[in-house]
């Protein structure tokens, strides 16, 4: 069976891959399942982003949760994580969050948090992928009538979350730190401005106009140059920036560098540290992390445990081992304390939280860092898992990691969330790395 959820639930063009059609039976299958699961009418939180498709994805959804009998609440434009948080504070079954994240307008995506929110269990997500497969909604007796489920509106989610985040920092910010925040025109429009207004921080917002098709569009947190730009140009201590839901959070410091998933990592993690906080002695991350963080790690006396790409994966580690932060390098930071998940707000108010108690500028707590590459390759649905099977390839990830010892790295990854190979080298000479990026491109299209 082809799985409908990836490592960040279902992803596709909407109204092409994501149709009203699926999301109606998405509706129903999560309905269908979270009502025999917990024994009564289920509740279904729903929240968005900002882009066009959203509406009607929603619509689809909520109709087919009522169609099975199911409760449906609209948050409205919320980001992941408030939906995460909200779940649990509604007390309700589950959340869906309706999102394509760090995508372009165009894509959207339906992700699925269980009633404590974390991401869906895999053998609730089995079930329901079960029925959407096999379309297997009519098996029970038809609901009719007064049976049927009913839509609430809920007005006041947004608030309810950006007091949560408000309340995580007990010591107060700095007041002094001007701060440029980019919100990709996305979720976090709705909430940074509240967020950052009721902290009494001097924020200014940024990219906050969404009409639909502008999310992500040369801002966000994959796309920097503009806030790089506008910080150094009018004297910015920090910039911010986060994705279209805002589960995501980067950093640039007051000389227009990046600051990374790594080095929020390190700087949250070594502060966490100091303050005897950080549990079992240990920071999370992914194989996508850069060798650097690493060394902070090893010169720090800090445990380091790796996983692979992707935030369920860190989070998962967490859990098991009990360890209080971790993260990717994309900027999703897990602070287990407070949040099931990546929450891009959270992030940045631990960040400025750090700023505040160190009074130091960001860049001097930046860590060192190994010049890193990454490229793709797109790759048809019949080749989807050939990558770690094939021998030829396997023997030069193996060459190549003896050739650069412990000079850099390679890794060659499928995408969870794309039709793409991803590949990344870390080399400690910059100049080897285009080379070394095209060479690995060659030898995959040419065995796969």
């Amino acid at each position: 069976m082809g799985r409908f959820f990836g490592t960040d639930g279902v992803r596709g063009i909407a109204n092409k891959e994501l149709t009203c059609e699926l999301a109606i039976k998405i509706g129903k299958a999560a309905a269908k399942v979270l009502t025999e699961n917990n024994h009564h009418k289920a509740k279904i939180l729903i929240g968005k982003d900002t882009r066009i498709s959203s509406d009607m994805l929603e619509s689809a959804l909520l109709a087919g949760i009522c169609s099975l009998g199911a409760e449906g609440v609209s948050l409205g434009v919320v980001p992941t994580p408030a939906v995460a948080y909200l779940v649990k504070k509604y007390n309700a079954d589950a959340g869906i969050m309706i999102s394509a994240s760090h995508n372009s307008y165009e894509f959207n995506g339906i992700k699925l948090f269980d009633k404590n929110g974390y991401k869906l269990p895999d053998e609730t997500e089995n079930k329901i992928e079960k029925l959407i497969m096999e379309n297997d909604f009519e098996a029970s007796e038809k609901i009719m009538g007064k049976d049927l489920g009913s839509i609430t509106k809920c007005t006041a989610a947004v608030d309810d979350y950006v007091d949560y985040i408000c309340s995580t920092v007990k010591d107060m910010l700095s007041k002094n730190l001007k701060i440029a925040v980019d919100c990709a025109n996305g979720s976090a429009s709705v909430t940074a401005k509240k967020l950052f207004t009721k902290l009494k921080i001097n924020a200014d917002i940024l990219f906050d106009n969404p009409n639909g098709i502008n999310i992500n569009d040369s801002c966000g947190s994959t796309h920097l140059e503009n806030l790089k730009k506008y910080v150094v140009e009018n004297g910015y201590d920090i910039g911010i920036a986060f994705d279209g839901d805002a589960d995501r959070c980067l950093a640039v410091d007051e000389n227009g560098c990046v600051i990374d998933g790594d080095n929020i990592l390190a700087i949250c993690g070594g502060f966490l540290k100091q303050k005897g906080k950080l549990k079992n002695n240990t920071l999370v991350a992914t194989i996508m992390s850069n060798m650097g963080l690493k060394l902070f790690c090893k010169e720090n006396n800090i445990n380091f445990a790796e996983t692979k790409v992707g935030d369920r994966y860190v989070l998962e580690k967490m859990l098991k081992e009990n360890y209080s932060i971790g993260g990717e390098q994309s900027g999703h930071i897990i602070f287990s304390e407070h949040s099931t998940t990546g929450d891009g707000q959270l992030t940045a108010i631990q960040l400025l939280s750090v700023l505040s108690q160190t009074n130091k500028k960001v860049s001097e707590l930046k860590i060192k860092k190994y010049p890193q590459k990454s490229g793709e390759i797109p790759i048809k649905s019949s080749q989807k898992g050939l990558l770690s099977k094939n021998e030829n390839i396997n023997a030069y990830i193996k060459k190549t990691t003896e050739k650069l010892g412990t000079k850099g790295r390679i890794v060659l990854r499928e995408s969870g969330t794309e039709p793409k190979i991803r590949i990344m080298f870390e080399h400690e000479d910059e100049s080897k790395l285009e080379s070394l990026i095209k060479e690995a491109k060659e030898v995959i299209k040419n065995n796969l």
